[in-house]
């Protein structure tokens, strides 16, 4: 008898090769990668959220409505067997909430699964999802009802919020509709909600809506998916060929099978340890399945696939760096950075979604009597917190006095950052999260500036002038300019965790030493910037040149 393959909703958005991996009995034995720890952290801070959310909606909504019982809680400690008999106990008897159920197993549409809630409506039950991420963004067109609202019934067209672009909502949404309709429990509109990290509404899906490319709806795309997913799952676990080759993509950066995955990519020289991604199917189905192949390609000829001329030339590069064993090439005869008479180097560091905590400046040049140097403006409060403003509005005082001094003298400014998508990001949510406060700069101050000439983006000329074998990020590309960090740990996702111990986040007494270490890794990000863009003013041209490869 061939075994049973059960699917939750996650195996949609997997990886193809990693359903395969997961189910593949030979595979049993094999070691994988360690827990991430920021992986980690980020389970432990969504479950504290979605606690926050249980009590909020348990308070307003335990009340029993209508003829059945009113809000049920299937305790998540339990066995899954004994919280699915739970749940189909509480929708048995007509429950209006249930908060943490977990469905019965449909065997037939090999399915598991639950949702935060199951909310019953007028002719059945829809799915309510809590997440630690925001769903909505600002503009119009959104579904939603109040916070405490879970009547879909309710919703309108919010004039204040859009969708927030989530599939994996959706799919875990689609996927629990699937599995409520053979119980006869589903309601006839495929509906589901999600509360997000602001939980300042429920939004709301239409899952029958044909929003989707090609006019699909998102019911639609989740029946591929799980179509695709499930046959890959029960070839490999009853012994089949496999549906699903490795190739390196987003997810392996995190996947517990990467060392086997990567450990046969690198084996085959297979293209996607240069080129990820649709590219990479493409390539091989094209017969360029390895990197030598692609690199022994005439960037002169027409691409293998549909590529633009400057994109097929850059991926031959590309493949003949990786293969001298190259971390950085150069895309241009000559590499340079716009550079200024006084020059400051920004780094923002953040908290997920509930802030950005620390501005940190590096203001280096011309004397304009102020005091040159590394200074920061932070706030130690646990984020979220009204402090925030405080070290913003700090922060942007300084740098305007900067700016006007600069003026003031006749010498020319120039701010850098690597990657101002983050920076951006919380200098324009900054401005409209306090826009009421004291010294915090409207949204039109902070357009002004980064529209200008005089905030530089050192991500998007690392990206114009060089190709990067192993990656752009800072962390990669400054070592090549010579500089080193002095924390052996140092990154982004370490200092989650240095945040946390430096506030207190989990109950503790706040650690000084943490808050020490992340200002140090803060002060070192700004001056591998300014490493990184003196290297780009000169030395950088002496490393290879694209065309010389």
């Amino acid at each position: 008898m061939d075994p049973e393959v059960l699917l939750d909703a996650g195996a949609v958005s997997r990886c193809r090769r990693r359903v395969h991996l997961d189910h593949d009995p030979e595979m049993r034995e094999t070691a994988l990668a360690p827990p991430d720890p920021a992986a980690e952290l980020r389970i432990a801070d969504a479950a504290a959220h979605r606690e926050t959310i249980r009590q909020r909606l348990a308070g307003a909504l335990s009340d029993a409505t209508g003829d059945g019982p009113g809000w049920v809680n299937v305790p998540a400690d339990l066995p899954p067997a004994d919280r699915a008999r739970l749940t189909e106990q509480a929708l048995a008897d007509g429950a209006s909430h249930v908060w943490g159920g977990v469905l019965p197993v449909d065997h037939a549409g090999h399915r598991r699964g639950g949702a935060e809630l199951l909310v019953r409506t007028e002719h059945g039950y829809l799915p309510v999802l809590v997440v630690r991420h925001r769903i909505t963004d600002p503009g119009t067109g959104a579904l939603t009802t109040d916070p405490l609202d879970l009547d879909p019934a309710h919703a309108v067209v919010d004039q204040t919020r859009k969708v927030r672009s989530h599939a994996r909502d959706q799919f875990r949404l689609a996927h629990v509709y699937r599995m409520l309709q053979p119980l006869g429990l589903a309601a006839p509109a495929a509906m589901g909600g999600v509360i997000g990290l602001d939980a300042d509404v429920v939004l709301w899906y239409d899952l029958a809506a044909p929003n989707w490319p090609g006019g699909r709806t998102a019911l639609d795309e989740y029946d591929a998916r799980f179509e695709d997913r499930l046959a890959v799952a029960h070839s490999a676990a009853t012994g089949g060929p496999a549906l699903a080759e490795p190739s390196r993509v987003l997810e392996c950066r995190y996947c517990p099978w990467w060392p086997t995955c990567e450990a046969e990519l690198t084996a085959s020289r297979d293209v996607s340890l240069v080129i990820r991604g649709d590219d990479a199917v493409e390539l091989r189905r094209a017969g360029i399945s390895t990197v030598d192949k692609l690199a022994a390609l005439d960037p002169a000829d027409a691409p293998p696939i549909p590529w633009q001329p400057g994109v097929f030339l850059d991926a031959v590069a590309l493949a003949r760096a990786w293969q001298a064993n190259l971390s950085v090439v150069r895309k241009v005869p000559d590499v340079g950075v716009p550079r200024a008479d006084v020059e400051v180097d920004v780094d923002m560091e953040s908290f997920g979604e509930s802030g950005a905590y620390l501005w940190g400046c590096l203001l280096s040049g011309a004397d304009i009597g102020m005091e040159r140097g590394y200074r920061s403006f932070v706030t130690w409060d646990p984020l979220p917190t009204a402090d925030e403003a405080r070290s913003f509005a700090e922060f942007w005082a300084w740098l305007s006095e900067v700016r006007a001094r600069a003026a003031a003298a006749g010498l020319t400014f120039r701010a850098y950052c690597y990657n101002a998508m983050a920076e951006n990001r919380w200098l324009f949510g900054s401005a409209a999260r306090f826009a009421d406060l004291v010294g915090v700069p409207s949204r039109a101050e902070i357009r002004s500036f980064v529209d200008s000439e005089q905030w530089v983006d050192l991500f998007r000329s690392v990206s114009d002038q060089f190709l990067c074998t192993r990656g752009k990020g800072l962390k990669v590309v400054a070592p090549v300019a010579g500089f080193t960090w002095r924390d052996p740990e140092a990154g982004g996702e370490a200092s989650m965790r240095w945040y946390r111990a430096a506030v207190g986040l989990d109950g503790q007494v706040p650690e000084v030493a943490q808050r020490e270490r992340l200002l140090r890794y803060n002060e070192d990000d700004v001056r591998a910037t300014r490493a990184l863009r003196v290297w780009m003013s000169g030395p950088a041209n002496a490393i290879p040149y694209l065309g010389d490869l």
